[in-house]
């Protein structure tokens, strides 16, 4: 073991013997681990970090959401409900648009004038 092994299991025994553990939520209960058998294994961690900041969660959210609509479509009859479910699908879909604009890192200006740069060297 290295020193700063050691140190760490010395502050984490320090810590359990002062309590600092006791009635942490979720205590007791099964861990909820992830199923990312479908994310190929390089993208994981990207994946995992983008989850932990809550960067997923609203796409995700916004594209169960315009299912549930496009289903709700299918079943429906009346014409007025039918321009009401069409307007919500269009902001969900114009809402995870704009959130994939957003993590785009070569959306901003100043980064396709760098990537720009890059690609000039490179031919």
């Amino acid at each position: 073991m290295d020193l700063f092994s050691i140190i760490a299991e010395d502050k984490i025994k320090k810590a359990i013997q002062d309590g600092e553990f006791d009635n942490l939520p979720g205590q007791g209960k099964p861990l909820k681990l992830d199923d990312m058998s479908h994310i190929p294994e390089e993208l994981r961690v990207a994946y995992k970090v983008l989850k932990n900041s809550n960067m997923l969660d609203d796409v995700e959210q916004l594209k169960k959401e315009i299912s549930t609509i496009e289903d709700l479509l299918l079943a429906c009859d009346d014409l007025k409900e039918t321009q009401v479910l069409e307007q919500k699908k269009r902001e969900k879909q114009l809402r995870v648009e704009t959130l994939m604009k957003k993590r785009n890192p070569f959306n901003s200006s100043a980064s396709s004038f760098y990537k720009n740069k890059i690609l000039d060297r490179f031919k």
